[in-house]
C-alpha cells in the first residue's frame, strides 16, 4: 500500500517492464478488455514480458508466414509497416489512458479505506463508553430489582391462590348448579353439567394440587353416583316395560318391537333416557375400572362399553353368571355348547331391537357406536372370561380339550358370519392364543392328526377313489386316502385361519408340513411293498395320490391366506437372518412358496414311481419284441408280390403286450400321469426300435415296405387315441423308414448329395426335402447302406 501511494504523484508514459505480466493483469482487467477490442492485430503481433530471443522468433516466423520465398510478396512490406505504425499509435494512446486512470481508483481506495478506519474507531469508543454506563446502572439498579424480584414472587403466589380459589369456585359452582337442575328434577341439565365437571376433571390430571384433585375427583364421584342411580333405576324402570331381556325367541322378540298402544311416549322416554345416559359414560370411565383378562390373553386395546348399552347387558350377565358359575346343573365342563350357544341365541333375538330402536338414538346423538357390536362385544366378554376359567380344568383331557376347540372353532365362525363380529375385537381365538393352551391345541392337533392318518391308510377302501363310477369328478383318480388327507389339511387351515397373531398361523403351518412329509413317508413305504408289481392297482393309486397332494399344495401356494403367510415367514427370516440374499429375494419375489419344499419331495417320488413303471412296461414290451428283432428282413417279399400288406407275426406279441399295459395304465392313472407315461414310454421305444431292430438288420425292398407297414398301420395307432399325431414321438423310426423306402432314384440323388456336399447346407435341404429332420446326415447315411434293392452300376 505504501508503495503504491508513493508512486500516485509520478505520471509514467508507458507501463514498467519490470512488471510481470500477471501483475498487470490483474490491475488492468477491465482496461485490457478496450485494448483488445481495439487492436487485436496489436495483441496477436506483440506479447508482453516475452524476453529478446522469443520475440525475435516471433518476428522471424511473422516475416517467414507473411513474406516466405516468394520475392514478390516484398511489395506488401509497405503495407504492413504502415499497418503496424498505425496499431503502435493506438496502442501508446490505450497505455497512456489507463495508466492516467489507475492512481485516481487507487487514491479513492485508500480514502474510502481511511474513512471506513476513523468511523470504527468512533464505533469503538461509543461501545466503551455505553458498556461502562451499562454497568454502572446496573449495580445501581441490583437494589431495585431484587426488590421487586420479591415483590413479583409475592404476587405470583397470590395470583396461584387466587387460581386455587377460582377453581374450588368453579366446583362449587357446577355442583351447586347439578344440585338445583335435580332439585328442579331437570335431570338433562344436571348431566350436562356433569359433563362439563368431569371436562374440569381431565383438564386437571396433569395437576400437581393433589388435594384439588382429590377434591374434584370426589365432588364428580358423588354427583355421577346419584345421576347414574337415578337414570339407570329409570332406564331399567323402560326396559321392564319392553320386556327387557328378550330370552325366549320369538315370543318376547316380537312384544319389545311390536307397537303397544303407549309405544309412542315409551320410546320416547327410552330415547331421553339412553341420551342422558350417554353424556354419564366420560365420568362413568374415568372412575370405573373396566375387567380385564390377565394381559397373557393379548387382547386388543378396546375403550369401555357404553353405559347404557352396560346397563341392558346385566340382567343377561346375572343370567349368565347364574347358570354357568357356580354348582348349577347348567354348568358342565365337558358342554361348552351350553353356554356358546346361549349366548348366540341372545345375540339373535336382540338383533333386531338393537338394529331398530338403539341404532336410530346412537346415530342421532352423533354417536360412531354400533348397537349391536356393541351388544356382542358385552357378551363375548361373559365368554372369554368363562373360557379363561374353564380351560385350565380341562388342559390334560385331550378328548375335553379337542371338544371345547371344535366348539369355540363353531361358535367363532357362526359370530363372524352370522353376525358380523369383527376379527379385530376381542374374541376366543385370542384365548386359544395363550402360550400354554396354544401348545397344548397344536399337541391334540397333531396327535388326532396322525391318529385319522393311521385309520385312512390301514381302510380297507384307502386305495378306492369315492368317485370311481363317475367319470367327469374321477378325473385325477384320487384313492380315498389321499382325499381325506388333504380335506383334514383343509379343515386345519379353516380352523386355524383366524388366529390373531401371524407367529401362531406359522406354527400351524409347520405342522401342516409336518403332517404332510409324516404322509409322504408312509406312502413311500407302502410303494417299496409294490415294488414288485409297478403296474399292479396299489401301485398306480399310490402315485395318483402322491400327484393329487402335490398338485394341491401347488395350488394352495397361490391362496390369498397362504401368500399372506409367506410374507409373514419373510418378515421372520429377515428379523433372524436365516435365510441368503438368494433365497430372500426369490421369497419376497413371490418365485417360491410355503409349500415348495413339500411339493419338490412328492415331485421327486412321483417322478421315481413313474420311471419305474416306465422301465417294468418298457421291458415286457422289450422282451415280447424279441423275434421281431430277428425278423429275416433281407429277405421279405415286395410289395408287389403280396395281395395285401399284413402285420408281421413276429410283432404281434410285443405290440399286444404294448396295447395291454396302454389300456391297463390308462384306467388307472390320472390324465397328467398316464399323458407322462405314454410319452415317455413312446420316446424310448422309438429309440430301442430304431437301434435294436433298424440298425442292427439290413433291408431289401420286402423288408422295407413291411417294416414302413408295421410302424405306420399298427405301433402308430397304438398311441392316436391319445394324441393326434402319434408319429411325431417316434421321429426316429419314422424317418429311417422314410429312407428305406426311397425309390431308387431319389436315394441315389439323395446319397450323392450327401457323399458330395457332407456337412453343407445343400445336404440338410435335401434331406429336409425327403421329410428328415431329426436324423443327422451320418445317420441318414448308415441308413442309405442298410439297403440291398440297389441297382448293378457296373454292368
Amino acid at each position: 500500500m505504501m508503495l503504491l501511494a508513493g508512486g500516485i504523484g509520478e505520471a509514467p508514459a508507458a507501463p514498467c517492464c519490470s512488471e510481470s505480466r500477471d501483475e498487470r493483469k490483474k490491475k488492468n482487467t477491465e482496461e485490457k478488455s478496450d485494448i483488445n477490442a481495439a487492436a487485436p492485430v496489436g495483441r496477436e503481433q506483440v506479447s508482453e514480458g516475452i524476453d529478446d530471443g522469443d520475440f525475435l522468433s516471433y518476428v522471424s516466423s511473422f516475416i517467414e508466414k507473411e513474406v516466405g520465398n516468394d520475392l514478390k510478396s516484398l511489395k506488401k512490406l509497405g503495407k504492413l509497416i504502415e499497418q503496424m505504425t498505425e496499431n503502435k499509435v493506438k496502442l501508446e494512446e490505450q497505455v497512456l489512458t489507463v495508466s492516467s486512470e489507475i492512481p485516481k481508483r487507487v487514491q479513492s481506495a485508500l480514502k474510502n479505506a481511511e474513512e471506513s478506519k476513523q468511523f470504527l474507531n468512533q464505533f469503538l469508543e461509543q461501545e466503551t463508553h455505553l458498556f461502562s454506563s451499562i454497568s454502572s446502572h446496573l449495580l445501581t439498579s441490583q437494589p431495585w430489582m431484587d426488590d421487586l424480584g420479591a415483590k413479583i414472587s409475592q404476587i405470583e403466589e397470590i395470583e396461584r391462590h387466587l387460581a386455587y380459589l377460582k377453581w374450588i369456585s368453579q366446583i362449587e359452582e357446577l355442583s351447586d348448579n347439578i344440585q338445583q337442575y335435580l332439585m328442579t328434577s331437570n335431570v338433562p341439565e344436571a348431566a350436562s353439567t356433569l359433563v362439563a365437571m368431569t371436562q374440569l376433571d381431565t383438564k386437571l390430571r396433569e395437576s400437581s394440587c393433589v388435594h384439588l384433585l382429590g377434591f374434584m375427583r370426589a365432588t364428580v364421584k358423588f354427583w355421577h353416583k346419584i345421576l347414574k342411580d337415578k337414570l339407570t333405576s329409570d332406564f331399567e324402570e323402560i326396559l321392564t316395560q319392553l320386556h327387557w331381556p328378550f330370552i325366549a325367541p320369538p315370543q318376547s322378540q316380537a312384544v319389545g318391537v311390536s307397537r303397544p298402544p303407549s309405544s309412542h311416549e315409551l320410546y320416547g322416554n327410552l330415547e331421553m333416557l339412553f341420551c342422558q345416559l350417554l353424556k354419564l359414560q366420560t365420568s362413568d370411565e374415568l372412575l370405573t375400572e373396566p375387567e380385564q383378562l390377565p394381559e397373557k390373553y393379548c387382547l386388543p386395546v378396546s375403550p369401555p362399553i357404553i353405559l347404557p348399552i352396560q346397563i341392558m347387558l346385566t340382567p343377561l350377565q346375572k343370567r349368565f353368571r347364574y347358570h354357568f358359575r357356580g354348582n348349577r346343573q347348567t354348568n358342565v365342563i365337558s358342554k361348552p355348547e351350553w353356554y356358546l350357544a346361549q349366548v348366540l341365541m341372545w345375540i339373535g333375538n336382540h338383533t333386531q331391537f338393537l338394529d331398530e330402536k338403539i341404532q336410530p338414538i346412537l346415530d342421532k346423538a352423533g354417536s360412531t357406536v354400533n348397537a349391536r357390536l356393541e351388544f356382542s362385544r358385552g357378551l363375548m366378554m361373559l365368554v372369554l372370561e368363562k373360557l379363561a376359567s374353564d380351560i385350565p380344568c380341562l388342559l390334560y383331557d385331550d378328548n375335553l380339550f379337542c371338544h371345547l376347540v371344535d366348539e369355540v372353532l363353531l361358535f367363532d365362525r357362526e359370530l363372524h358370519s352370522a353376525h358380523s363380529y369383527p376379527g379385530t375385537f376381542a374374541n376366543c381365538m385370542h384365548i386359544l392364543s395363550e402360550e400354554t393352551c396354544f401348545q397344548r391345541w397344536l399337541t391334540v392337533e397333531r396327535k388326532f392328526a396322525l391318529q385319522k392318518m393311521d385309520s385312512m391308510l390301514s381302510s380297507e377302501a384307502a386305495w378306492v377313489s369315492q368317485y370311481k363310477d363317475i367319470s367327469d369328478v374321477d378325473e385325477m383318480k384320487v384313492p380315498d386316502c389321499a382325499e381325506t388327507f388333504m380335506t383334514l389339511l383343509l379343515v386345519i387351515t379353516d380352523r386355524y385361519k383366524n388366529l390373531p397373531a401371524a407367529s401362531r398361523k406359522l406354527q400351524f403351518l409347520e405342522l401342516q408340513k409336518d403332517l404332510v412329509d409324516d404322509f409322504r413317508i408312509r406312502l413311500t413305504q407302502v410303494m417299496k411293498e409294490e415294488t414288485r408289481a409297478p403296474l399292479g392297482f396299489r401301485y398306480c393309486a399310490i402315485l395318483n395320490a402322491v400327484n393329487y397332494v402335490s398338485v394341491v399344495l401347488a395350488d394352495w401356494a397361490d391362496n390369498v391366506f397362504f401368500l399372506q403367510l409367506q410374507q409373514a415367514a419373510l418378515e421372520v427370516l429377515v428379523e433372524s437372518n436365516a435365510l441368503s440374499k438368494l433365497q430372500l429375494g426369490q421369497l419376497a419375489s413371490m418365485e417360491s412358496s410355503v409349500f415348495d419344499d413339500m411339493v419338490n419331495l412328492l415331485e421327486r417320488l412321483k417322478h421315481d414311481m413313474l420311471a419305474r413303471q416306465v422301465d417294468h412296461a418298457f421291458r415286457e414290451v422289450k422282451d415280447a419284441a424279441k423275434l421281431y428283432k430277428k425278423e429275416r428282413w433281407l429277405s421279405l417279399p415286395s410289395q408287389a408280390e403280396q395281395a395285401a400288406m399284413s402285420l408281421s407275426s413276429s410283432a404281434c406279441p410285443f405290440l399286444v403286450t404294448l396295447r395291454d399295459r396302454l389300456l391297463q395304465l390308462g384306467q388307472q392313472l390320472c390324465f397328467s400321469l398316464f399323458k407322462m407315461f405314454w410319452q415317455t414310454l413312446a420316446e424310448r421305444l422309438d429309440v430301442y426300435i430304431y437301434q435294436e431292430v433298424i440298425l442292427a438288420n439290413h433291408f431289401n425292398e420286402g423288408g422295407a415296405a413291411q417294416l414302413q407297414f408295421d410302424m405306420t398301420r399298427n405301433l402308430f395307432p397304438l398311441f392316436s387315441r391319445y394324441c393326434k399325431r402319434p408319429e411325431n414321438y417316434f421321429k426316429h423310426v419314422k424317418e429311417a423308414c422314410i429312407v428305406l423306402n426311397l425309390n431308387i432314384g431319389s436315394a441315389l440323388l439323395l446319397k450323392d448329395v450327401l457323399q458330395t456336399s457332407s456337412g453343407q447346407p445343400p445336404a440338410a435341404a435335401a434331406m429336409n426335402e425327403v421329410g428328415i429332420y431329426k436324423l443327422a446326415q451320418q445317420d441318414v447315411e448308415i441308413l442309405l447302406n442298410l439297403r440291398t434293392n440297389w441297382p448293378n452300376l457296373g454292368k
